[in-house]
């Protein structure tokens, strides 16, 4: 949330989209490093038969916390502190970011357009997000695929979703922000109907690439025209945090409807189609706004 909320601070409106592909770009190459020095480990302890047990993903968790405090340093070191007074006169962490949130939330009214957009986001996002966590039990419980081909799964999306990135941020440049989401939205429902229909592993890694390609598009995308449309204000902290709330609830109840419609209705292609919903009503939200609503953002 802290990390979102300098968006608006280092990069002017125009920059936005091309800075935040850059951030989860970057992200998703450090994702891929470190995971390929934790997967190696990993597997060479199962091929070359060296009995650790489960060592090799224990070490791979102190890796994860060295990488953050090696590379933390760049942030701290670089970035500057916003000055800003606060108006809380007790140190009650809870209380003051529910009333932060609450701000937030009140303030929605008197912009139609920011609001429309979170609204859209929240429902697209669900999806997703409960694409992202469930894919590799899809595959692992639908298709019957070896850890080996999980674990390629992961590191395709991930590599795949930095070219996303790049691509729908310059994208959003020549067609603006609302057409490529339109696009990201569209393409997210053919894959919902596509993990509904797939046979085969070369199907799913096919699907994965795909996944990987808006993944990284939607994510970077979403967040600088989030960023674009805030009202004129200091306070970026609050508001990136009642959108990573939007974000968090959003996993929470697309993961529990994947999971609730699997247990009714047996097997995990009809989640999959289920998970279509929420992108067809984040697209339908989203064709509620003008175009030229994200253009006086800008």
């Amino acid at each position: 949330m802290f990390y979102n909320a300098f968006l608006p601070e280092i990069a002017s409106k125009d920059r936005q989209d091309e800075i935040s592909a850059k951030g989860f770009a970057m992200g998703y190459i450090g994702s891929v490093l470190l995971m390929l020095v934790c997967f190696a480990f990993i597997i060479l302890n199962e091929k070359m038969v060296w009995n650790l047990g489960t060592l090799p993903a224990r070490i791979s968790f102190v890796l994860v916390a060295i990488w953050w405090v090696i590379f933390a340093q760049i942030p701290f070191r670089t970035l500057r502190e916003t000055a800003k007074e606060s108006s809380h006169k007790t140190i009650d962490i809870i209380r003051n970011g529910y009333q932060e949130l609450r701000k937030v939330w009140n303030e929605l009214r008197h912009f139609p357009t920011l609001k429309k957009f979170l609204a859209s986001f929240f429902f697209y996002n669900m999806g997703v997000q409960t694409v992202m966590y469930m894919a590799t039990y899809f595959a692992s419980d639908e298709l019957k695929m070896e850890t080996t081909q999980l674990l390629a799964v992961v590191l395709i999306i991930q590599l795949v979703a930095i070219a996303g990135a790049w691509l729908f941020a310059k994208l959003s440049k020549k067609a603006g922000n609302k057409t490529s989401l339109l696009t990201l939205i569209i393409i997210w429902i053919g894959i919902c109907f596509a993990a509904f229909v797939i046979q085969t592993v070369t199907q799913f890694f096919m699907l994965a690439f795909a996944v990987g390609m808006v993944m990284g598009g939607i994510q970077s995308l979403s967040r600088s025209t989030y960023s674009k449309l805030l009202p004129p204000t200091e306070d970026t902290a609050s508001y990136f945090s009642f959108f990573d709330v939007c974000d968090k609830l959003g996993i929470v109840i697309g993961t529990l409807s994947f999971g609730m419609i699997t247990l009714i209705m047996g097997g995990m292609r009809n989640s999959a189609l289920g998970l279509s919903i929420f992108f067809i009503v984040g697209l339908s939200i989203m064709l509620l706004i003008r175009k030229k609503e994200f253009q006086l953002s800008n």
